[in-house]
């Protein structure tokens, strides 16, 4: 158990690939803070991690309010004793052509995927360099922050672009205080994210979802989608004792979909 003694916190932890790393972290070792906008679905991931015999804190935040940001940080510490991982995960995404986007979607977009994720590292970070043990910071940003073409959304892309940038410097910066800052970018991940934009393109295009999916996935090299259990792999990897000299980094977890 690697991560024995350490506290996670998960943004977006109420499925998909934040459930799947919370779980992937609990199994670990490590006690975990699971953060969602969804209180019920925040709720069944903390008994998930319960059942494993850790400890575990659910809180509803909406990461678009800083107020609400500082409040699962105080929680955690409160009811955990710190914080030494944070999985920056929770995001929003919808179908958008370049010339449909509208300044709701961009705003909505940014709101949470660009603004959320910087304060909700910045508050984290605080936390780190003032407990003084240093950190993991792991930012779950996307291929579409790349340039890979068939994204199907600029203001989704540029969201993630955002949170790109955001982890270089914020590495860094941060790395006086023994906090290492990474980015996984998944390519095409089979969450209910996922299911609900591509029956919302069904519908507007009148193809059938599995249409739909063969058409994004018929492109990956190794010829299969991601599981959330694929990210959260590599999530537990970047928060564990093999990864302490890693940071500022963006590792792909596409199979394949962009090779640098």
């Amino acid at each position: 158990m690697t991560l024995k003694g350490k506290v996670a916190v998960v943004t977006g932890a109420g499925r998909g690939i934040g459930k799947a790393s919370a779980i992937g972290l609990a199994q670990a070792g490590a006690d975990v803070a699971l953060v969602d906008i969804d209180a019920a679905a925040a709720e069944a991931s903390a008994a998930a991690i319960a059942a494993l015999g850790r400890r575990s804190l659910a809180v509803r935040a909406d990461l678009g309010e800083l107020a609400q940001i500082d409040g699962f940080v105080g929680q955690t510490v409160q009811a955990l004793g710190g914080i030494d991982i944070l999985v920056n995960n929770a995001a929003l995404t919808q179908h958008g052509k370049f010339l449909e986007v509208t300044e709701a979607t961009w705003d909505r977009l940014h709101r949470v995927n660009a603004k959320g994720a910087f304060f909700c590292a910045q508050r984290v970070a605080r936390q780190m360099a003032a407990q003084g043990r240093g950190g993991r910071i792991i930012n779950i940003a996307s291929i579409a922050g790349k340039g890979y073409a068939q994204t199907s959304n600029p203001a989704y892309a540029a969201s993630k672009g955002a949170v790109i940038a955001m982890t270089y410097i914020a590495a860094h910066q941060l790395a006086e205080h023994d906090i290492a800052v990474n980015a996984i970018c998944p390519g095409v991940v089979l969450t209910p994210l996922l299911d609900g934009m591509l029956a919302e393109r069904a519908e507007q295009t009148g193809l059938s979802v599995d249409e739909l999916k063969e058409r994004m996935c018929g492109p990956i090299p190794i010829g299969r989608a991601n599981l959330p259990e694929d990210i959260a792999a590599m999530v537990v990897f970047l928060a564990g004792p093999g990864a302490r000299n890693i940071t500022g980094q963006t590792i792909n977890v596409d199979g394949g979909l962009i090779m640098h």
